[in-house]
């Protein structure tokens, strides 16, 4: 599975790579900036299974459009973005802990939109990296010693991902969202955004000898925009 989501990637890449070239041929185009804010939702796909719930955290970003008249254009963003996980330790009660992680993302996007000169509505789709800047972690028990408290011992589940190292910063992975725009002026658009992103690159280490295969990133955003036209 995570083999073929990494030849989508690839495929993504090149198809906004040549999107990019080909857009260069067009003088009829607009360019625009625009900033966003908004919440993310996210959890880290464990291999091993950890029973975790979705962990809320901040979106912020800038971004430069450049479009087509012809319905495609192109998105660069650079983002601020938190992700990480929160346990679910049910049946057990009382216990709370998460893992959250501060990215710098930046994604290329290509853009594909439709509708009037008043509302549009667009599909945003593309390869995504970002560096992890920061790490935090919330607990209501000693987590460093987990393995000594009974009741965790005995519950059968992995205590490792409370402690282990991260091993990579680097994350680079899918983005795709949908959303809607509405020119509020003839150079100034407000726009609403639902994204999912899924990584492609494990955040802590995957050897065989370690305790999880896989610990890549998945989140879904929702954001809020304002874009000026430029030109």
């Amino acid at each position: 599975m995570t083999s073929l989501l990494r030849t989508y990637a690839l495929l993504l890449t090149l198809l906004v790579a040549s999107s990019a070239a080909h857009a260069l041929d067009f003088s009829n185009h607009n360019i625009s900036v625009g900033a966003k804010g908004g919440m993310s939702l996210s959890r880290v796909n464990f291999q091993s299974s950890v029973p975790q719930k979705l962990i809320g955290g901040m979106v912020i970003g800038a971004s430069v459009r450049y479009i087509e008249e012809n319905h495609f254009g192109l998105i660069g963003e650079i983002n601020l973005e938190q992700r990480g996980w929160k346990e679910d330790f049910k049946p057990l009660e009382g216990y709370s802990f998460s893992r959250q992680f501060t990215y710098v993302q930046v994604p290329l996007l290509t853009h594909i939109y439709f509708g009037s000169d008043r509302v549009r509505f667009f599909i945003n789709a593309g390869p995504e990296i970002g560096i992890m800047i920061a790490e935090k972690t919330s607990s209501n028990f000693d987590y460093k010693h987990a393995a000594a408290i009974e009741e965790l011992a005995n519950s059968y589940r992995k205590l490792e991902q409370f402690t282990e190292p991260v091993e990579r910063r680097f994350d680079y992975g899918i983005s795709a969202g949908l959303g809607m725009e509405v020119n509020v002026h003839h150079k100034h658009a407000i726009n609403l955004e639902g994204r999912f992103y899924y990584g492609l690159n494990d955040v802590f280490s995957n050897r065989k000898s370690d305790p999880f295969q896989g610990s890549s990133s998945m989140s879904i955003m929702v954001t809020l925009g304002y874009n000026i036209r430029l030109k």
